[in-house]
């Protein structure tokens, strides 16, 4: 069934107007509220917010709503989204709220839900909570919002758990890092967590005004974060998200490290050290054949899953893999957290630098396959495979590329967009198929 609300990571929009406005904020907290008395005597849940300014009346009004339908409410304040999910989680709280819209400009926000055992509510679930909020909508026209006090002490608990992440006999001790903070989550957290760990912390992006989240900073603007590192003669520079579920890597030579490559870097750590069950990694449709290839070479297997890291972490727990994520810079260490954690991944990449050595060289055979993305504005979104004309640009592209190019089609969750990805060996040939799928597309449902 199609949903209302939610897309592929909670709800998004602009606050103010609809799915953000008041009424229905409201209305989701009290159907929320519903959904966890179904599971929980006495349900308490946790909220956390990055550093946008609509964040705080947004949490204190999906706060009356929860209170409302009888949900105790504790506020975390400004706090990584996996923070909170990892706080659910040890604190035995029955779900978490964050406040967010992850790497979108400081003008968008969103809603993202988590069950108490710190993994996104699955599709069944948002689905029930869909089902009880036009009752709600109904009932309420103006809300009035809770009064909130944050418990500081949970950040500090937060930080304990991360500083505990650091692999076994690394020293992160002198070792420099360059950290942007995307004026986001982790403007404090990632500071601090590096500096306890006795590392030389060069800061960016660590300002948050409520209007500058992600922007020119963060994981989506590496320009800054690639200068710095060499000019502070840095082993590594690491990029975060505006609430910091994804981490992006600069090496001491200023070049970008994305997903694919801390898997890569990972995976081989945890097969030397007999932590990679099965010799089988888990990344999404998007991450690149050259990844695929270097890890096969090392007799290590890629599983693939749709784009999404809920998608990732429900293969992981099916196939039992300890690793998995995407190419944007969602990572699951699953013996340590089920949720994508970019200060966690920070740690475990740190560590990785202080046990073997430059990012450079840990990454020593991976060749990344030219790959590009073609955004295209849609009017409605029919199964692309189903477009005869689609179809046709598709198996032309196919039968061409063989097994040396991949090409994914899907559309965007929470835009009406679809996406059109090619990557072959040579840049030509994903440029002369990712532009003919593209303009199949345009011609037929383009908006």
């Amino acid at each position: 069934m199609a949903k209302q609300y939610f897309g592929t990571d909670g709800i998004r929009g602009v606050p103010g107007t609809p799915p953000l406005d008041d009424a229905t904020l409201h209305a989701v907290g009290r159907a929320v509220g519903v959904y966890l008395h179904r599971e929980h005597t006495t349900p308490h849940a946790l909220v956390g917010m990055d550093t946008r300014e609509s964040g705080p009346h947004i949490a204190a009004i999906l706060a009356a709503g929860l209170k409302e339908s009888s949900v105790d409410v504790t506020l975390a304040g400004v706090l990584t989204t996996p923070g909170v999910a990892c706080l659910v989680r040890q604190n035995d709280f029955d779900a978490g709220v964050v406040i967010s819209a992850s790497h979108n400009p400081f003008h968008d926000n969103g809603v993202k839900l988590f069950s108490h055992a710190g993994m996104k509510f699955p599709d069944a679930v948002e689905e029930e909570i869909e089902a009880e909020i036009p009752g709600f909508l109904r009932e309420v026209a103006k809300p009035v919002a809770a009064a909130l006090s944050t418990d500081e002490s949970l950040h500090r608990e937060y930080l304990d758990f991360l500083r505990n992440r650091v692999l076994d006999g690394a020293n992160l001790s002198g070792l420099r890092i360059v950290v942007d903070c995307a004026n986001g989550a982790a403007y404090r957290l990632g500071p601090e967590l590096f500096r306890s760990l006795g590392c030389d912390v060069v800061t960016i992006g660590s300002e948050p005004d409520g209007r500058n989240i992600n922007a020119g900073c963060g994981s989506l603007h590496l320009e800054k974060l690639q200068q710095r590192v060499p000019a502070e003669k840095a082993a590594l520079g690491v990029a975060f998200d505006g609430d910091a579920d994804r981490a992006l890597f600069v090496s001491a030579s200023g070049k970008i490290i994305n997903g694919d490559g801390i898997l890569l870097a990972a995976a081989r750590f945890l097969k030397s050290a007999g932590k990679l069950p099965k010799n089988r990694v888990v990344a999404t449709s998007m991450s690149n054949l050259g990844l695929e290839r270097a890890l096969s070479g090392e007799g290590i297997a890629l599983a693939r899953t749709n784009v999404g890291d809920r998608y990732v972490l429900e293969e992981m727990l099916e196939s039992g893999s300890a690793l998995g994520g995407e190419q944007s810079g969602h990572i699951i260490f699953l013996e340590d957290s089920p949720a994508g954690d970019g200060l966690l991944t920070a740690v475990k990449v740190a560590s990785l630098v202080a046990l073997r050595g430059s990012l450079d060289a840990l990454l020593a055979g991976l060749k990344d396959y030219p790959q590009t993305i073609v955004n295209v504005k849609v009017k409605s979104k029919p199964p692309l495979e189903g477009v005869p004309e689609v179809e046709m640009a598709l198996r032309e592209a196919e039968s061409t590329l063989g097994d040396n190019g991949r090409i994914v089609l899907r559309y965007s969750g929470t835009e009406p967009l679809a996406r059109v990805m090619v990557e072959a060996e040579h840049a030509s040939d994903v440029e002369k198929f990712s532009q003919s799928i593209a303009a199949a597309i345009r011609t037929t449902i383009g908006a």
